[in-house]
């Protein structure tokens, strides 16, 4: 088992991949990105997040070289080589190597770079016990629902949490609650699920959508608004969704309990409709 590397259509071992200085993506961030994990050794919903990818690389105007059957068969050959039990698959796609300048010419040939790593699934007491989270000034572009590759805003959140010896990092805009630094971000509300709309100031997760479509098939209320911080820490519950972190319980935040300072059940429930969906 090694960690295996992708350039351009030829695989390699990681510490031989590399890619030119003058790549845009190095220079101004100047592309997007995917990340996907495996069940069992299989890609999960990896239709929903290629379909992403090509949302996001339609976005900023940039090629996509790869039709899905075309990338499904290259993320096989990655995970056949790479051998994992689980493993994480990033996929990254900018819009190529020119001589630096804000300005780009058209019909610059991309740079695609994936890597396949060991996923090392987070601990099941972690999800048992829950985490705790700090809220931070959202400082984010006005484009959030591009998976773009300039994440420094998320960086410095998720830096700061930490350093405050906490797991997550949930952003706050104008008194509004947007989505976590590496996460969507959920409340319980009277029973309702409240959530940040689909929209320019989130990045509408794949295991978010997964998890909403659980919930309404239980006949929860979901309420796609943002929840203010008062309510935030006035919830009955609060879970994170994402690849990684699946379906995670809050149990602090800004070192206040919420709800009962456990998982409360509809987290709960959710955690366990969700392993029960990936099998």
């Amino acid at each position: 088992m090694s960690e295996a590397a992708f350039i351009n259509g030829r695989f390699l071992p990681l510490a031989q991949a590399l890619v030119s200085i003058e790549d845009r993506g190095f220079q101004f961030g100047d592309g997007v990105y995917e990340v996907i994990r495996t069940y069992r050794g299989r890609p999960f919903e990896l239709q929903a997040h290629l379909a992403r990818l090509n949302r996001s690389a339609e976005a900023l105007g940039l090629c996509q070289p790869y039709a899905f059957e075309q990338w499904r068969d290259y993320i096989s050959e990655g995970l056949r080589l790479a051998a994992f039990p689980e493993a994480k698959i990033y996929i990254q796609v900018t819009r190529g190597a020119a001589p630096r300048d804000h300005a780009y010419v058209p019909n610059l040939e991309p740079t695609v770079v994936m890597t396949v790593r060991e996923l090392h699934p987070m601990p099941i007491n972690v999800h048992t016990a829950g985490v705790e989270a700090i809220t931070v000034n959202d400082i984010r572009w006005g484009r959030c629902d591009i998976k773009s590759i300039n994440l420094l805003a998320n960086v410095l959140a998720r830096q700061q949490a930490k350093l405050s010896g906490v797991f997550e990092a949930i952003m706050v805009r104008d008194g509004e609650v947007t989505e976590g630094s590496v996460s969507n971000v959920v409340i319980v509300d009277n029973g309702a699920l409240v959530t940040a709309p689909e929209g320019p100031r989130i990045l509408s997760g794949v295991t978010r959508e997964v998890v909403l479509a659980l919930a309404k098939r239980q006949g929860l209320d979901i309420q796609e608004r943002y929840p203010s911080q008062a309510q935030l820490y006035a919830a009955s519950e609060v879970f994170l969704t994402g690849t990684t972190v699946e379906v995670l319980p809050v149990v602090r935040i800004d070192g206040r309990s919420i709800g009962g300072g456990e998982p409360g059940p509809v987290t709960r429930s959710l955690a366990k409709r969700f392993l029960e969906k990936i099998g």
